[in-house]
């Protein structure tokens, strides 16, 4: 056999491994220039670790679906500390070291359209995770129902001061999150559905980088102007911002708290929410958002078109997208939801501290 003739069989060898290789039963066929699965290079972008969720479980769940799907697959992870030109020059660090997928969740979702365009004119798919980036479209989003996040937050806290029968009785108290994410307006679009009109909304603030050193510094100045017996509830985005609000009342002398709001199913809130101290957290399966983004990564740097459920428009294109139900969770539902899911274990809620209430609540 000639020379010419054994690079041509060695080609066609390569060529059926490749196919071999690289698709999925029931997948699409990648796209012309689409990476090989095995080796592709995918970059999760997270926009901080103050919020415990996304260190503790988006990062390691991420990574690990990637894994089990791809085990060649390499994950550059990177956390911007909530500072946009930190994530800006991540993401440019990121495409230098060759990665073909970007999972993002922006700092400040308006504006990184410019990042994004750099991806795609490098033909590199983007993957929108937890906040909605405006301005551009993009290939894929993931995240849950926003609107509905706040509506239940807000029918919660609504709940809780008809319980104590406090809700014409006094003001509430509003923390919204980051003005620079554009969820945030969407949980207070719907936190004032449930809420306006039912209550007197004394004071509200939207609070920079969900901080929840602000929030207790908001939380402070909202008793001081309305009068510490004037407060009868306080609506807080998150539990981050909760634990700044908790902070302020106790100082502030409250023996028994107004009720209050929370999102993230963080630890000390479900604590919290066992002695009494917060009304209620909003449970979001972050480890079904999580391995949904990890799976459409893979598919993407396969060439394939990631599984959707809908369209979210974001004022420029209609982005395929899945989105998911948001769980109100209260101290009866607890066991059935965050510990059942493996969220958090009962020895990581129940500490010392805290046997009574759990023992109390039917946790241990």
């Amino acid at each position: 056999m000639g020379r010419g003739r054994l690079i041509m069989a060695a080609g066609a060898a390569l060529l059926l491994a490749a196919g071999c290789g690289s698709g999925g039963s029931g997948g699409s066929a990648p796209s012309s220039g689409a990476p090989a699965a095995g080796n592709a290079t995918i970059a999760l972008f997270l926009p901080e670790s103050k919020t415990t969720r996304y260190e503790k479980f988006d990062k390691p769940i991420f990574e690990a679906k990637v894994k089990q799907l791809c085990a060649g697959c390499t994950v550059l992870y990177f956390n911007a500390d909530q500072d946009a030109a930190k994530q800006q020059s991540q993401v440019e660090s990121a495409l230098t070291q060759g990665a073909k997928v970007l999972v993002l969740d922006a700092v400040d979702a308006a504006a990184v359209a410019p990042l994004v365009n750099q991806a795609k004119q490098k033909k590199i798919p983007v993957i929108g995770y937890d906040r909605l980036i405006s301005g551009i479209g993009y290939e894929y989003f993931v995240s849950f129902d926003n609107v509905t996040v706040g509506k239940v937050q807000g029918e919660a806290l609504l709940g809780e001061l008809t319980k104590r029968g406090t809700a014409d009785k006094g003001q509430v108290v509003m923390i919204n999150g980051s003005p620079t994410d554009p969820s945030s307006a969407d949980y207070k679009k719907g936190a004032h559905m449930a809420l306006d009109g039912k209550v007197k909304i004394g004071a509200e603030f939207d609070t920079p980088d969900w901080s929840p050193d602000k929030a207790q510094q908001q939380t402070e100045q909202a008793i001081t102007s309305l009068g510490r017996d004037s407060i009868v509830g306080v609506y807080s985005a998150n539990d981050g911002m909760a634990t700044g609000a908790v902070a302020a009342l106790k100082r502030a002398g409250y023996t028994t708290l107004p009720a209050l709001t929370g999102q993230d199913a963080e630890v000390t809130a479900v604590q919290r929410i066992l002695t009494g101290e917060q009304t209620m957290t909003i449970y979001l399966n972050i480890k079904q958002q999580a391995e949904t983004a990890g799976e459409a990564a893979v598919a993407l740097a396969k060439g394939e078109k990631p599984k959707t459920t809908t369209t979210v428009n974001n004022g420029t294109a209609d982005i395929p997208s899945t989105i998911l139900d948001p769980i109100a969770v209260t101290k009866d539902k607890i066991k059935d939801t965050i510990v059942k899911d493996g969220f958090y274990s009962v020895s990581e809620i129940c500490t010392p501290d805290f046997a009574a209430a759990c023992k109390e609540a039917g946790l241990s």
